[in-house]
């Protein structure tokens, strides 16, 4: 977990295990039921909105039982890492067949401790990808293709020419919102969001309002540990679809 810099924003921290071992160990043969069960086709594109608190960048179907709400810093290393995991990759198919919805709320601390300005470049590249229905997919562009923590590497030209990687994103007011800082005002009002609720450090994960785990735990990092978070976590009902 990457803390704010006014904790130790060179430290990572080992992950809190919030989840009680009956959670963490439910019945293999249930759990292998389920996932079974999650595999049901759906249609278009995920849809992406601004949730009406102007901070959260939700993305979800209608219907979804449950909501993973994410706290990252673009140049967050550590969420890096969970980007990349096989836990990540069963949060966005189970986004993308509609049984779970996921939330993101974006910070930029790190800008602070580390210096430079690519977390908030970013994070402002984020919401104007939102703003063209492309957030999604240019955020795992971005974690993919994330420069070293020390460099400032998030630079405006990098961010666009990344932004070239996602079919349909460029354009001139895409490009210009990028180049203008044209979302500054919720680049902080979204740090702002994360501090207000009572989150440390990044990547940390609330499932349904309940802290669940942060930094690199197995709890969220790898597939079985993703799925059971999700089941034992209120999901019960993916077996109604």
């Amino acid at each position: 977990m990457r803390l704010r810099p006014w904790r130790a924003v060179l430290s990572v921290c080992c992950a809190l295990l919030v989840m009680n071992g009956a959670a963490a160990c439910g019945n293999a043969a249930q759990a292998g039921k389920d996932e079974s069960e999650l595999r049901r086709p759906v249609g278009g594109p995920v849809p992406e909105r601004l949730d009406a608190d102007g901070t959260t960048i939700h993305v979800g179907r209608k219907g979804a039982t449950g909501t993973m709400h994410l706290y990252e810093d673009p140049r967050c290393p550590v969420c890096k890492v969970f980007e990349g995991s096989p836990g990540a990759r069963v949060l966005r198919d189970s986004t993308e067949r509609g049984y779970v919805s996921t939330d993101y709320t974006l910070a930029s601390f790190l800008d602070d401790g580390l210096g430079g300005g690519g977390s908030k470049r970013a994070v402002n590249a984020l919401r104007a990808a939102l703003e063209e229905g492309h957030f999604a997919a240019y955020h795992e562009v971005l974690y993919a293709h994330q420069p070293e923590e020390s460099v400032d590497g998030f630079t405006t030209a990098r961010l666009l020419a990344l932004a070239s990687k996602v079919e349909g994103l460029r354009g001139p007011a895409f490009d210009k919102a990028v180049r203008t800082m044209r979302y500054a005002d919720f680049v902080a009002a979204s740090e702002a969001a994360m501090e207000r609720d009572g989150i440390r450090g990044t990547p940390s994960f609330v499932l349904d309002g309940e802290l669940v785990a942060n930094g690199t735990d197995e709890t969220v990092t790898t597939e079985t540990g993703m799925n059971l978070t999700l089941i034992t976590r209120g999901q019960e009902q993916f077996g109604q679809f």
